[in-house]
């Protein structure tokens, strides 16, 4: 049976920036660092590695070892980074390694600089693979992305297009030396049995099938981009305002575009990703509710109610505690316990000192030419005021009399005096 020989690797790509290589000592950051050094402009660019030591195998100690001994006869700084991988969280040892590995990756990356990761053909056909089986949609399919942003710089995959067998033909040809990881050897992982069982028993029939999936991989990438690039077009002309989003205009995208713009909105935001049960209660409950409705879907500290014909996504109910109260004379801004701010605009102080609390429920107001008093919560919902507003707005009394609520609702004596003096209240709500 006749092998192909492997082809040489191409040479290494002269980039004009610094690069750190993810540098584990197995064959694959072994190649790519040894690649990469074999470049007189990327080192003059800037090139060192680092190293993340695990603790979890019981020679961890003697690889980081053999990285310091490779980059020290290769000329190339090294980073050493101990890091506690939690075995609790509920991930997987596995996916909880790849999330410390990476956060200690993004904390020493530089401004500017790439981050260069060895994933190759091999690892892009098992990733398309791993999340077709998951039933995953375009944007999974697209699997690993060659350049991607990241932290301070960004991730850089130059070996993405090479198979794992040109790299062992590399580190061959150039007497590598590189650790074997012994838990490779096992099946139990999923990616591990794909490897091992899956992907050579399907490349007896079809010999290029990693290069396929590799390929349609690259295809979804491309359906991704295109994809992305209209739903930001359709998300800006369904946003009023940042967190806020027109239910009519969302309402005029077909279905499957909605579910994308609402996870792209979440995820533009920087909150927790919004789940499938998410997208179908807005669909069932939110969007087709009445004018009036006051409906919401809450997940991981966020939720999202619709209001007026709108979306707000919003931290979880904030209101100013109960038992709060505090003595202001308006001669400096008052910062509210909601990481919201009360001030006296246009005014050096407020013509006698107020006491600021909470809203309990039942207060009343008296308005500007009116001779019986109002309800203040009659009043702050004709204000207009978003509902998880009115529980954030603070108090202002003078001798135990109610004279404004924020900004939004002020007695006849405040008003009088506020007019006199050319001056205002502001109030700013807090948000998490």
């Amino acid at each position: 049976m006749s092998h192909s020989m492997p082809t040489a690797l191409p040479p290494a790509p002269d980039l004009p920036a610094p690069v750190l290589v993810g540098f584990s000592g197995g064959l694959d950051s072994t190649v790519l660092l040894h690649w990469l050094a074999q470049s007189p402009a990327q080192r003059a660019a800037g090139l060192h590695a680092v190293h993340v030591h695990h603790g979890l195998q019981a020679d961890a100690d003697r690889w980081a070892a053999h990285c310091e001994a490779i980059c020290a006869a290769w000329s190339i700084p090294l980073q050493v980074i101990r890091v506690a991988v939690p075995r609790d969280s509920g991930a997987g040892l596995e996916a909880a390694a790849r999330h410390v590995r990476r956060e200690a990756f993004a904390r020493v990356l530089r401004e500017g600089e790439h981050l260069a990761l060895a994933h190759h053909r091999d690892d892009q056909a098992e990733t398309f693979l791993l999340r077709a089986l998951r039933g995953s949609g375009v944007d999974g399919l697209a699997a690993i992305r060659a350049h991607a942003p990241f932290g301070a710089g960004s991730i850089w995959r130059p070996l993405l297009q090479i198979p794992r067998s040109d790299l062992r033909a590399h580190a061959a040809t150039h007497g590598l030396e590189w650790i074997e990881d012994p838990s490779n050897a096992s099946d139990v992982a999923d990616r591990n049995f794909l490897r091992l069982h899956v992907l050579p028993l399907l490349q007896q029939r079809w010999p290029q099938a990693d290069a396929a999936f590799a390929r349609s991989a690259e295809l979804s990438a491309q359906a991704q981009r295109l994809l992305d690039a209209s739903d930001h077009d359709a998300l800006r002309r369904c946003t009023v305002s940042p967190g806020v989003l027109d239910c009519a205009k969302l309402q005029r995208q077909p279905r499957e575009r909605r579910a994308r713009l609402l996870r792209q909105w979440v995820r533009s935001a920087g909150q927790p990703p919004l789940p499938a049960a998410g997208v179908q209660a807005i669909e069932r409950e939110l969007l087709p509710a009445a004018q009036d409705a006051d409906a919401q879907f809450a997940w991981q500290g966020v939720r999202i109610r619709r209001w007026r014909g709108h979306l707000y996504l919003l931290p979880m109910a904030l209101a100013l505690p109960l038992d709060w109260s505090v003595h202001w004379d308006g001669a400096s801004p008052l910062a509210l316990p909601d990481g919201g701010e009360l001030a006296l605009i246009g005014a050096q102080r407020l013509g006698e000192p107020v006491q600021v609390s909470a809203r309990r429920g039942g207060e009343r107001i008296q308005l500007r030419g009116r001779s019986h008093s109002h309800a203040l919560k009659d009043l702050l919902q004709q204000s207009g005021l978003p509902p998880w507003q009115r529980r954030q707005v603070p108090l202002l009394y003078a001798d135990q009399v109610l004279v404004a609520a924020g900004d939004q609702v002020i007695a006849a004596p405040l008003q009088q005096w506020l007019d006199e003096q050319h001056a205002r209240l502001r109030w700013t709500p807090g948000a998490a």
